[in-house]
């Protein structure tokens, strides 16, 4: 069986779609399984070592070049990657227009299936005219959490029941290929920065936190120069913090992958450290805890919720606990 994910972007749905992957494989052990994904994600994608193949995609990147000949060149052979083979079945769990696209132009063997989602899940960024694309749409509770989005359609689509916590299909971490910037003891992580200001937690709770936690060494990544200033404050404020350099985004992976602890609030990274089953601490603030909280493992504590962001002795209570038990 040949089976296509088309799962483009962002960080945080890329990771929720990985789930997918162990599940087609433990109903059905022969399947071959492919991936269309941003480039900017293809790394992510093949830390799990059961998808075959990743074909790279560039939309942003394609728009601003199509006037150069070996931009159109890249386009044409994207297609034409895409539809080197024909799939059994063809699974779009993004429901864009765009991802609809890349599924029309894949192609299926006789019989073979093109299926995508009915309906969004509240507040996604669903196109209903992706379902124009679809041989078959799987409807979804709106309320469906992220990770079960795409589990859920192919358990409809493949005719099999969810009955284990996801598998992310993610490596342990390797105490040899540890990069050289990093501590080499433990350490926690904040990852405190995100690109909607309603979603940070304030200031003052990630200093007390770092006090609470020390001696244990605390870095600070960012992604920007606004966080950048931010994680420099705090690290100005806590003498166990370090901020880091500008690091890529598998450097960041990495960072998830060895620590001790993890505390950030909802964004890609927080779930990657949660998809790692590292011991961490989400917070929630200004989103809904059920569409993405850490709900796999005893390891992962998920506080507050939209209009309702945790305290901060609830944050230090939960990874004292957490570095307790590791």
């Amino acid at each position: 069986m040949k089976i296509l994910l088309v799962r483009v972007s962002s960080l945080g749905d890329v990771l929720h779609n990985l789930p997918m992957v162990a599940d087609i494989l433990r109903h059905h052990p022969d399947a071959r399984i492919d991936w269309v994904v941003e480039e900017g994600y293809v790394s992510l994608v093949r830390l799990n070592p059961h998808v075959r193949k990743v074909i790279p995609f560039a939309l942003r990147r394609w728009k601003k070049g199509l006037k150069h000949r070996a931009v159109r060149a890249e386009v044409r052979a994207f297609f034409r990657d895409l539809r080197a083979e024909e799939y059994d079945y063809v699974f779009d769990t993004q429901g864009l227009i765009k991802t609809g696209l890349i599924m029309a132009a894949a192609r299926v063997r006789p019989g073979g299936q093109k299926i995508g989602m009915a309906n969004g899940t509240e507040d996604s960024g669903y196109e209903a005219a992706s379902r124009i694309f679809h041989s078959r749409s799987i409807p979804v509770e709106p309320r469906t959490h992220a990770v079960e989005r795409g589990r859920v359609v192919a358990a409809a689509a493949l005719g099999y029941a969810l009955d284990t916590p996801p598998d992310f299909g993610l490596p342990a971490p390797d105490p040899a290929r540890r990069p050289a910037w990093m501590p080499a003891g433990e350490y926690a992580v904040f990852f405190h920065g995100t690109a909607r200001d309603a979603k940070k937690w304030a200031t003052a709770n990630w200093i007390a936190l770092g006090h609470a936690l020390a001696p244990l060494p605390i870095l600070l990544p960012w992604g920007s120069p606004k966080e950048k200033d931010e994680a420099e404050r705090l690290a100005a404020a806590l003498p166990n913090a370090t901020v880091l350099p500008k690091l890529s985004m598998m450097d960041a992976v990495e960072l998830a992958r060895h620590a001790a602890l993890a505390v950030g609030v909802d964004t890609g990274l927080t779930h990657i450290a949660a998809a790692f089953v590292r011991p961490t601490v989400e917070i929630y603030g200004d989103s809904p805890r059920w569409k993405t909280e850490g709900n796999w493992s005893p390891r992962i504590v998920n506080l507050g919720d939209t209009g309702s962001p945790p305290s901060i002795d609830e944050v230090v209570g939960a990874a004292r606990r957490l570095l307790e038990q590791a």
